[in-house]
């Protein structure tokens, strides 16, 4: 299985962060993306809707032969990693924001989070606060329609710009140093953030500690890629718009050719 692909899903295009963090990390691995974009955003899903759309997306990238499935969004991660866990025998990857490095990182001991509502309710985002940052500070800031911004490409225009300073500023009032990306969208916003916020203001984005982690779980398992040559690059949506491929091509970087998956129901009982 070494030379097998490692998937990454999302529920759109903001888990491209990831993979070019783990392309940058591991650039001899094969890696199959998958935009669920006929789900996007899964903030505003239920629960049981977030667990059968990762159940149906891990069965697919299995389908396909991966060694190793990255969940490359927090709101996937805290719903439905757990389950897949329990389903899925080969090493499952998940994402989570970055306050460990945060409470690291902070000078004052007050540190902002940004994230989908989803996340910030979670019982796994409080018990990672309460493991990593009870001494400290921390205001955490819903950011509705973020998300959908990042999807439309309008990374620095006027809607976005009133959107993060209606987010960040507030924090920014409050002292906050150090400032969390509890979303996979949210690091494609970076150079909007870094100019609203005052210089002094780490941001902090985990995909490269999610690389780190996916390397350090495939050498536990013997699972690195043998090969000498540069790995390729899949792309799949399970929804098929005129813009999906020049979304994903720009944000990742390069021409790309998105394929589009089959959206039939899976049963748990099929990944066991």
């Amino acid at each position: 299985m070494n030379n097998n692909p490692i998937g990454v899903f999302d529920s759109g295009v903001g888990g491209l962060s990831v993979l070019k963090s783990i392309r940058e990390r591991l650039p001899h691995e094969d890696l199959i993306y998958i935009a669920d974009l006929l789900y996007v955003p899964y903030g505003d899903k239920s629960q049981q809707l977030i667990e059968q759309r990762a159940i149906n997306l891990s069965y697919f990238l299995i389908q396909h032969n991966v060694k190793a499935i990255v969940v490359a969004c927090n709101t996937a991660t805290v719903t439905a990693i757990k389950k897949l866990r329990s389903l899925i025998s080969i090493p499952i990857i998940g994402i989570e924001p970055g306050v460990k490095p945060a409470s690291l990182s902070t000078k004052t001991g007050s540190i902002g989070v940004l994230a989908t509502s989803r996340t910030l309710k979670s019982d796994s985002f409080s018990q990672l606060l309460n493991n990593w940052v009870a001494q400290h500070r921390v205001e955490l800031q819903a950011c509705p329609g973020l998300v959908e911004q990042v999807e439309s490409l309008d990374l620095n225009g006027p809607k976005t710009r009133r959107l993060l300073k209606q987010y960040i500023d507030p924090l920014l009032e409050k002292g906050v140093d150090t400032l969390v990306l509890g979303c996979t969208h949210y690091p494609f916003l970076i150079p909007l953030i870094r100019e609203i916020c005052d210089h002094s203001t780490d941001v902090i984005d985990t995909g490269p500690a999610v690389a780190r982690e996916v390397e350090r779980r495939l050498q536990v398992a013997q699972l690195l890629s043998s090969k000498k040559t540069l790995g390729y690059e899949s792309f799949w949506s399970s929804a098929a718009t005129d813009s999906t491929t020049k979304i994903i091509g720009q944000l990742w970087g390069d021409a790309v050719n998105v394929s589009l998956m089959d959206n039939q129901e899976i049963k748990v009982s099929e990944l066991c």
